[in-house]
């Protein structure tokens, strides 16, 4: 995703997402291989979102085949 439109989403989402969507996001972006970028804006989203990464980071992701048993 092209980072201006990412940023842009985040801007316009914030208020609107909960702890649940931030860790989700977080796993999403880290099984999606792309950067961590947390939200600035608020501390609680920032950590639940970091969470969500580190999480995403050790697990692999369930759409995701295991080698061998394609």
């Amino acid at each position: 995703m092209d980072a201006y439109i990412k940023k842009t989403t985040f801007q316009t989402f914030v208020h609107d997402m909960t702890d649940e969507d931030w860790f989700n996001l977080g796993k999403s972006d880290a099984w999606a291989g792309r950067s961590k970028i947390s939200p600035e804006q608020d501390s609680q989203a920032a950590s639940m979102y970091d969470l969500g990464y580190s999480e995403g980071k050790n697990q692999r992701s369930p759409t995701q085949t295991i080698k061998g048993y394609e």
